[in-house]
């Protein structure tokens, strides 16, 4: 068994029912992550249009892609044709060239909305107040369904440092699905990366998004 495989199944194995495992393949070949699609991986997560492209070729219609990077508006119209879900809406624009590019193709598109949740000026996200607000202008387009909300954190350090962020996150989860906002179905909370994905689950996530612990530490400089 290589090592891939061993890695997507142990994870896989210790996950709890309902926690769903996005394996996240920025810069890895689309063997590694033919690899890890016949390991169990039933969703693949990608940062890069242009690299999704590639591995599509190989991996096709075998796992759901999701889109976990920030959307270029020129990319969007490829990202609808090629992707399942957008995990990555942080305004109102993207998520009306969304719902253009899908009315077009025929296609409704889940979405989930990005909250920066370390309020950190140079990461993409909503801030958590202003959730809300966005949330209600998406749910006005009829080719997106918001299904919850995904956020990052801190991407190193102390795990436990992530910790209030995805209380954060959660608590803005809870108190929107309360709401009951027509269209909105409040039902993925995406947080957690390798080194912080078991106090996210913890803290309520059922989407992590795994990269390096299932295939190893990424190339220098990718």
């Amino acid at each position: 068994m290589s090592q891939i495989t061993e890695n997507v199944k142990r994870i896989l194995a210790e996950l709890t029912e309902g926690v769903e495992l996005v394996a996240a393949v920025k810069s890895r070949r689309p063997d590694e992550i033919l690899e890890a699609v016949e390991a169990g991986v039933k969703i693949l997560g990608e940062n890069y249009l242009q690299e999704a492209e590639i591995a599509y070729e190989t991996i096709g219609t075998r796992a759901q892609w999701h889109f976990i990077g920030h959307l270029q508006k020129n990319k969007v119209k490829k990202a609808v044709q090629l992707f399942d879900m957008v995990e990555t809406v942080d305004s109102s624009q993207i998520a009306a060239l969304i719902d253009m590019r899908c009315r077009q193709a025929g296609k409704v598109m889940p979405v989930l909305i990005e909250v920066n949740s370390g309020r950190e000026p140079q990461k993409s996200g909503v801030l958590p107040e202003d959730t809300e607000r966005l949330i209600r202008q998406v749910a006005e387009y009829e080719n997106i369904r918001v299904q919850g909300l995904m956020t990052m954190g801190p991407v190193a350090g102390d795990p436990e440092d992530s910790r209030p962020y995805f209380v954060e996150t959660r608590n803005a989860f809870e108190r929107i699905k309360s709401l009951d906002i027509p269209g909105v179905e409040m039902k993925y909370l995406s947080m957690g990366m390798t080194n912080s994905y078991k106090i996210a689950i913890d803290e309520g996530a059922n989407i992590i998004r795994l990269g390096s612990i299932l295939f190893g530490e990424r190339p220098p400089g990718k």
